[in-house]
């Protein structure tokens, strides 16, 4: 198993995202890559621990849907722990940290998510809590800094620390730093700066641990992009969301190498609306229903035509269809048959230098010492 799981670290994963990469996405996902690695969206281990006799609906997923990782959030150790526990029945491939999310509600008043960044020493505590209570690899995703804290020294700090001090051997890097002033997650991911440089230095600089790089990657061709500039691993977040059928639809065949499938569109909404039916008010009147079960479809037909009318009627489908069934024979009118039975595109060009000059910036090599840290743990 372990051979396999550095195998898929060299390819491309779908980011964490709160709201979006949920149990709905996910097997849409799947349907279109066969091997693209796939995280939930971030469970607090309170969440799981209080809902213990309802965990179904956070921790399950369908055999298909492996390789998948569980990302954990939380500030208690022992509310980890017993998460972890618990997770444990469902068979995630890896258990994922968040220590990158800055939402207020998440990272406001030294909660968790971003804001552990500047406790290192927790971090590590909590991942060797994590990894004690689990048999797969654990693992950290992250900012590149927070506020001020934002140099390369204190990002190096911070790996030293976590992978000294805990099993940790794997960090997923999104190369912004976060910005802890009330500004919104979406401004987050937009006012400050990608810093790739950054991430290629830690691959320097940290030649025993393995780093997947996140932030700003909007395509397949972006993908294998930084792969060539030598990327252990390549994390793709929105574009997978809003475009999967021209962002996921390449990755088994350009990122693997697997044969070209012929799946269509049409194929894949029949496969999802099976899954759809059967979970619509699965956990209580309407939970989910056919909006919270449509919304990761939205973007099939990203820049299609008959896109537009097809939103326009799913916004009033949505107000009495009961069933996926009944909402696509009355929405799918709309698209064409050339689009609903067309397979994925070739895939497109893959020269792109978006990482080429990111070497030429990097910063000198970690400079502190082991002593210093040791030292500044005890202070």
């Amino acid at each position: 198993m372990y051979d396999m799981y550095q195998l898929f670290l060299l390819g491309c994963s779908v980011a964490p995202m709160m709201d979006w990469t949920n149990n709905h996405f996910r097997t849409l996902a799947r349907l279109i890559s066969k091997h693209a690695w796939l995280y939930t969206e971030m469970i607090a281990a309170e969440t799981i621990v209080y809902q213990k006799d309802n965990l179904d609906r956070f921790l399950a997923f369908t055999p298909e849907q492996h390789p998948i990782v569980l990302q954990l959030g939380g500030n208690n150790l022992e509310n980890l722990a017993k998460a972890t526990q618990l997770a444990n029945t469902y068979g995630y491939d890896e258990i994922n940290f968040n220590c990158g999310c800055p939402s207020p509600k998440v990272a406001g008043h030294g909660c968790f998510g971003v804001s552990l960044m500047l406790d290192p020493k927790f971090v590590a505590k909590a991942m060797s809590v994590i990894a004690a209570n689990t048999n797969v690899p654990v693992s950290v995703k992250c900012r590149i800094g927070v506020d001020d804290h934002d140099s390369y020294n204190e990002l190096c700090d911070f790996i030293y620390q976590v992978s000294s001090q805990s099993p940790t051997r794997h960090f997923i890097i999104h190369a912004r730093k976060a910005l802890l002033n009330g500004i919104s997650p979406a401004d987050n991911r937009k006012i400050p700066p990608l810093k790739y440089e950054y991430y290629f230095a830690l691959r320097r600089d940290f030649p025993d641990l393995r780093f997947t790089i996140n932030g700003g990657i909007n395509g397949v061709d972006e993908v294998n992009a930084a792969r060539t500039e030598g990327a252990h691993g390549v994390m793709v977040g929105r574009a997978a969301y809003h475009n999967p059928w021209n962002t996921l639809g390449h990755v088994d065949t350009v990122v693997y190498g697997a044969p070209h499938s012929d799946l269509s569109r049409r194929q894949v909404l029949e496969q999802y609306q099976v899954y759809g039916d059967s979970i619509l008010g699965k956990y209580g009147p309407n939970r989910p229903n056919v909006r919270d079960v449509v919304k990761p479809i939205l973007g099939l037909f990203h820049c299609e035509p008959g896109n537009g009318l097809w939103k326009r009627n799913a916004d009033a489908a949505f107000q009495h269809c009961t069933t996926l069934k009944a909402f696509f024979e009355e929405t799918l009118v709309a698209i064409p048959d050339s689009v609903l039975d067309s397979t994925v595109a070739e895939a497109p060009s893959s020269c792109i230098d978006k990482f080429a000059n990111s070497k030429n910036l990097l910063p000198p090599p970690y400079t502190t010492s082991e002593q210093d840290i040791l030292y500044a743990e005890m202070v």
